[in-house]
This record gives C-alpha cells, sequence and structure tokens, in this order.
C-alpha cells in the first residue's frame, strides 16, 4: 500500500474543494472517502471534487465518488466534479456517473 497522499482538502467562504492527485484505485481509495467526510464536516455549500491532476480512477474511486455525493445530497450539499482529464471524462461517462453528478468544466 503506497503511503503517497492522492487527495487534498481547499475550503473557502462557499465551497470545499477536493482535489484528486495520481491514479486512484484500491490501495489508496480510503483516502479519498475519509476526504470527503472532512469536507462534509463544515457543512460548505458545495464540495467541488477537482480532478485535474487525476490520471487514473477505477470501480472503487468511482465508488468513493459516488458514497460522497450521496452524503453530500444527504445533507442538502451541492456536489460537482470539476476539470477531468480526456481519459478519465471517459470512465465517467462511461460509468453513468454524469447522468447524477455534475460536471463543470
Amino acid at each position: 500500500m503506497t503511503d503517497e497522499p492522492v487527495t487534498s482538502l481547499h475550503r473557502s467562504a462557499d465551497a470545499t474543494t477536493v482535489r484528486l492527485h495520481g491514479e486512484i484505485d484500491v490501495l489508496n481509495v480510503d483516502q479519498v472517502r475519509v476526504r470527503l467526510v472532512e469536507a462534509l464536516e463544515s457543512r460548505p455549500g458545495t464540495i467541488v471534487v477537482d480532478l485535474t491532476e487525476l490520471s487514473f480512477i477505477d470501480s472503487t474511486g468511482l465508488g468513493a465518488i459516488i458514497f460522497g455525493f450521496q452524503r453530500a445530497r444527504d445533507q442538502g450539499v451541492g456536489f460537482q466534479l470539476a476539470h477531468p482529464s480526456r481519459g478519465v471524462r471517459q470512465i465517467l461517462v462511461l460509468s453513468g456517473l454524469l447522468e447524477v453528478v455534475e460536471l463543470t468544466e
């Protein structure tokens, strides 16, 4: 298991941004879940999951995003995905995730 962080958290007045870095897979997906829970703790207006620096995400990573989306929805917090690379965007489209989660460019 890798110790290299794959997430970072940034708060502003109305939104909390969770940035994903590198590759998200079964070895590090727990970091994503923990970070999304931390993002929700401050009850922001919106959580933005920034995918700019994400090069790969597997099904466990998609599951973590769905987990965060559902928790945010249940708490009345907006949830958006932002800036995926072409490859990551294709995975999001094929998974059907973009049918329920808003994507901002």
